[in-house]
């Protein structure tokens, strides 16, 4: 059976995500979907690839990744050199989307195994007025049916590259960002442990966030480390931190992101005190 996935910024409270599984089911028979979300913000392809990145690789080889967010191809006009629909082959999995910038935004430093770029739309017109179902959901029913992507499209050397916040590290110090808000108000950061770690381990360090007296000086295993209602800070399965208040997700609170006013693109530092640097650093915020 061929997996495919689904990411795009259309919701469910209209019709477009199931004329695009039922278009899938009409033309194959041995083919399971599975949503990875539809609650991305129309447009937002760094959130579309954060939530890809965070889960392809629980996916058999194989699979493929349909992006249908700003899917809406753009040739040679507008003033920009246009966008064109991609299938992008890497880590043995195949994406397809319109080359807006998520693959850039989806591989951060590392490179395609192969793209290629799809150009026979270009002959239909109509494939514009719903390009998810016409142009990237044809592209994967034709790889399903044995179709290489050579048969699809030309090679192709370049992509672009959303521009997606970074997290940086200074003398005893990291400046990173909230990058994602869960269902349970944790937020997640775009701090990685392998940049944590490069200051040591076990090195003293304060976690700042929002206000200077939000802070966090230790990182659990898991959020019942800490009682109920309190603050922790964990690093998650895909190893970035994130601030979380446990169980703080009920019916009169929504977690980290409403108690403390924490939301998308907000900075959070980290202040080492490694051996031999000043007992206390003064808080840049």
């Amino acid at each position: 059976m061929r997996i495919l996935t689904l990411t795009s910024d259309m919701g469910l409270d209209d019709h477009y995500v199931a004329s695009v599984k039922g278009t899938v089911y009409s033309a194959l028979e041995n083919v399971r979907i599975i949503d990875i979300s539809h609650n991305v913000k129309p447009f937002e392809i760094t959130e579309a690839a954060y939530h890809v990145s965070s889960c392809y690789h629980d996916f058999p080889k194989g699979t493929i990744h349909i992006i249908a967010v700003d899917s809406e191809p753009i040739v040679n006009f507008g003033g920009t050199d246009g966008s064109f629909p991609s299938i992008m082959e890497y880590d043995d999995h195949y994406f397809i989307c319109n080359d807006n910038g998520f693959f850039g935004a989806f591989l951060q430093e590392n490179r395609p195994d192969a793209l290629w770029r799809i150009e026979s739309f270009m002959n239909n017109l109509d494939a514009f007025k719903f390009p998810t179902k016409n142009i990237l959901v044809k592209a994967a029913i034709d790889l399903c049916n044995g179709k290489k992507p050579s048969e699809l499209g030309v090679p192709s050397n370049g992509y672009k590259s959303a521009l997606a916040l970074t997290a940086i590290s200074e003398t005893n110090l990291i400046k990173g960002h909230v990058v994602h808000i869960d269902k349970y108000g944790n937020t997640i950061t775009n701090v990685h442990r392998t940049l944590f770690e490069r200051f040591g381990i076990d090195v003293p360090f304060v976690l700042y966030f929002k206000r200077k007296d939000y802070y966090i000086d230790r990182i659990s295993n898991t959020y019942n480390e800490v009682a109920q209602g309190e603050k922790v800070a964990i690093f998650n399965e895909n190893g970035f931190l994130e601030i979380a208040i446990n169980r703080g997700a009920n019916e009169s609170t929504g977690g980290a992101e409403q108690l403390f006013g924490l939301h998308k693109n907000d900075i959070v530092r980290i202040e080492f005190t490694p051996p031999g640097s000043r007992e206390t650093l003064e808080s840049l915020f």
